[in-house]
C-alpha cells in the first residue's frame, strides 16, 4: 500500500512539473497581435519591436524601413498609436512645464524641432513608401515650398498650453535659411505663431551633422542668456551633444533618421 502510494504521488507531481512546462511555452510569433496592426502575423510582431529599437536608439543609424514594415508604419502612423504616443509624450513634456518656475524675464524657452515634431510631412511620406525608399531631396523641397503639412496636433495643443504658462518658443530646424518664409507660412497656417526665434541653417551650417548643428544653437541660445528648460524633437540628434535642454522629449517617427 505504501509502494502504491508513493507512486502514486510520484505521477502526480510529474503531471503537475509538466503542466507548469507546458503553460511556460510561448506562442509561436504568427498567432501573436501586436496590437499595431500592418503586415499581418509575424511582421506585425518583428514591426512593433522594429519600431522599438528605433525609438529607443538601438537599431543606431538606418537608412530605410524594412520592406516588410510599410503596411506596419502606414497602420502606425495613420492609426489611433502614433496620436496617443504622441499625446503621451506631450502630457509628459506638459507635467514637467509645470513644474518650472518661470522667472517671467522673456529667458525662459522651450525648444521646438519642427518637421515631425509641430509639422507632420506624413502626406509626404504615404506618397514616397513611408520611408522605404531612398530619401529625395528635390521632390522633398518641392513638398515644402507647398507651406501645406499639417500640425501634429498633440504638439499644436502642447505649444499653446507652454505659452500660457509663459514659456517663449524657439524652433531650431534643419530647414535651410532659403525655406524661411515657406516655412513660416506652413507654422502660420498650421496654427502656431508668436515664436521668439526661428533658426534655419545658414551657409556656415551646411554639411554640419544635425547633433553638432543644433548643439551649436542651443549654445548660442545660452550666450544670448535664455535658460533652456525643455527640448521637443522626434530625432535623437534634435536632444543629443551639449549643451542640453533641462530635459528632453523624444516623440515617435519610425519613418527615417537623421544623423
Amino acid at each position: 500500500m505504501r509502494l502504491l502510494r508513493s507512486h502514486l504521488l510520484l505521477l502526480l507531481l510529474a503531471s503537475s512539473a509538466a503542466g507548469s512546462l507546458l503553460r511556460t511555452v510561448p506562442e509561436e510569433p504568427s498567432t501573436i497581435s501586436s496590437g499595431g496592426g500592418g503586415g499581418g502575423g509575424g511582421d506585425a510582431l518583428y514591426c512593433d519591436s522594429w519600431r522599438l529599437s528605433v525609438e529607443t536608439n538601438d537599431a543606431g543609424p538606418w537608412t530605410r524601413i524594412p520592406a516588410r514594415c510599410i503596411a506596419f508604419v502606414d497602420e502606425y502612423m495613420n492609426g489611433e498609436r502614433y496620436a496617443s504616443d504622441s499625446e503621451v509624450i506631450a502630457g509628459e513634456a506638459l507635467a514637467f512645464a509645470e513644474a518650472v518656475e518661470v522667472a517671467g524675464d522673456g529667458k525662459d524657452v522651450w525648444v521646438f524641432d519642427v518637421d515631425e515634431t509641430l509639422l507632420s510631412n506624413l502626406p509626404y511620406y504615404a506618397a514616397n513608401g513611408y520611408g522605404s525608399q531612398d530619401f529625395n531631396e528635390t521632390s522633398f523641397d518641392e513638398w515644402v515650398y507647398l507651406s501645406k503639412a499639417p500640425a501634429l496636433s498633440a504638439s499644436l495643443k502642447l505649444y499653446t498650453e507652454l505659452q500660457a504658462l509663459g514659456f517663449h518658443m524657439v524652433l531650431l530646424t534643419g530647414r535651410a535659411e532659403v525655406q524661411r518664409n515657406a516655412t513660416e507660412q506652413n507654422l502660420l497656417f498650421a496654427g502656431y505663431g508668436s515664436w521668439t526665434q526661428l533658426i534655419l541653417r545658414g551657409a556656415s551650417d551646411i554639411g554640419q551633422t544635425a547633433v553638432l548643428y543644433k548643439s551649436k544653437k542651443r549654445a548660442e541660445l545660452l550666450a544670448q542668456g535664455y535658460r533652456i528648460h525643455g527640448n521637443s524633437g522626434d530625432q535623437w540628434s534634435d536632444l543629443f551633444g551639449s549643451p542640453q535642454a533641462t530635459r528632453s522629449f523624444k516623440l515617435p517617427n519610425p519613418m527615417y533618421y537623421i544623423s
